[in-house]
């Protein structure tokens, strides 16, 4: 996993804020974040001439946002391709797996706790002071958006501040049966068992993507035995409990059981206020109480979309000169309900989104392959698209080169399989989710 590659899509978004369309698409459009350290992010670029124009003109945009994005300054490297090359081999395997990077800001001080999260909350505390002996594991779940992946990130920076010494590993659901395919595939399974199992703090993000992937649980449930039996702490996060997994074998359902369930709830109104306040404070934002009880009171789902609306905010007052009140707080919120009602991802993020769940490329969906798990995996994509998208039969059919009768057979037999087989449903929703992440 690279750090910088996943962060730089919202450094761009921030860039298309403070600069012309003309200004990023010539001078960031073939930009890539090769590397991300605690206050350096080091930038390629294909020549000598961008790395000039990026230095001398845009560099305090460029901090800006990154400021904007990390609440924290960050040194800017810019490498031409040659450069990076020798930068990539100058620092082959110094990776430390005990940093995450652009994580600094979500500490416990950081996290608003209310009453739908303060028994997550003294649970995660309770882990960070005591690691391997309180809660082992400890199982943090709710919906998408609620501070699961805050209070994860936050037993990080306490362990790592308390125990310098600890082996930590954080990585996503996933991510972790990504590896594992590779690893078979490459026969390196030695070393990927070593890269887990000898670690003092394994956290995983999205624990429900191994949900289904017969191998990954099996090598999950090694995994988790060695270092529970060890006394080495686990710390696993989810959408949903253990229980409501279908597709999660008993074995694994039970062991996450083990230690200490801790839900997450949308936050009251009182948390709702308090967190409006705290990021407002960290963005350097003076809130009028009507404005601040304004959003607490439209804005109910989660914190994500309370934070959004605060910098929609920040944003309006700095780049349009409006002044904040609850006119323009009404704007900023009906602007951010608009943004994600309006949101259609393209039938390409969507191939994409599902490729990626099933470890599979994007081009062997569109193919024409007809062997029973690609035809499988198309047929879902074919579902997707048509029940997220607006896109008509004929038009799903020029994505993968077919008729629409065909597509219209696909859409048939798949929508029969969802409702006989509900683990299809569950995986379904998965990717459903994924999809719908990125419009934030």
């Amino acid at each position: 996993m690279n750090p910088a590659a996943e962060i730089w899509p919202s450094v761009m978004t921030l860039l298309e804020a403070e600069l012309t369309a003309t200004a990023v698409t010539s001078w960031f459009g073939d930009a890539k974040a090769i590397d991300l350290k605690e206050d350096q992010i080091v930038i390629s670029v294909p020549n000598q001439v961008i790395k000039n124009i990026i230095l001398s003109r845009y560099l305090p945009q460029l901090k800006k946002v990154l400021y904007d994005l990390f609440a924290a300054e960050l040194d800017v490297l810019v490498l031409t391709t040659e450069e990076a090359e020798k930068y990539k081999a100058n620092n082959a395997g110094a990776k430390n797996e005990n940093i995450l990077i652009g994580s600094e800001q979500f500490t416990f001080q950081r996290f608003v706790v209310g009453s739908c999260n303060v028994f997550a909350y003294n649970a995660a505390c309770s882990v960070a002071d005591h690691p391997g002996q309180s809660y082992n594991p400890l199982f943090i779940y709710g919906d998408s958006g609620l501070g699961k992946t805050h209070l994860l990130y936050a037993i990080y920076h306490k362990i790592r501040q308390d125990h310098p010494e600890y082996k930590i590993c954080f990585v996503k659901g996933d991510q972790f049966s990504n590896e594992l395919q590779e690893a078979i595939r490459t026969k390196t399974t030695d070393q990927f068992r070593q890269r887990y199992r000898d670690k003092d703090l394994l956290m995983v993000d999205d624990i429900q993507f191994i949900a289904g992937k017969e191998s990954t649980q099996e090598e999950f449930f090694n995994t988790f035995n060695n270092l529970h039996e060890a006394g080495r702490q686990i710390v696993l996060t989810s959408d949903r409990s253990p229980s409501e997994m279908s597709r999660l074998e008993q074995r694994l359902k039970t062991r996450f059981e083990w230690g200490l369930m801790a839900d997450i709830q949308p936050p009251d109104y009182e948390t709702r206020c308090a967190i409006i306040k705290n990021k407002a404070i960290m963005l350097g934002l003076d809130l009028p109480a009507d404005v601040l009880e304004y959003i607490a009171r439209n804005i109910t789902d989660n914190v994500r979309s309370l934070e959004g609306t605060v910098k929609r905010l920040l944003a309006h007052r700095d780049l349009m000169g409006q002044s904040i009140n609850s006119e323009s707080a009404s704007r900023a919120i009906q602007a951010l309900i608009r943004a994600k009602d309006e949101y259609t991802p393209s039938p390409e993020i969507i191939i994409e989104e599902t490729a990626k769940y099933y470890n599979m490329d994007p081009a062997v969906i569109r193919g024409s392959t007809r062997t029973k798990d690609v035809v499988l995996v198309r047929q879902i994509s074919i579902h997707l698209i048509r029940t997220i998208t607006n896109l008509s039969l004929p038009d799903i059919g020029k994505v993968f080169g077919q008729h629409h009768t065909t597509i219209m057979h696909s859409l048939d037999k798949i929508e029969k399989q969802l409702k006989e087989d509900r683990s299809l449903s569950e995986i379904v929703r998965d990717i459903r989710s994924n999809i719908n992440s990125r419009s934030y």
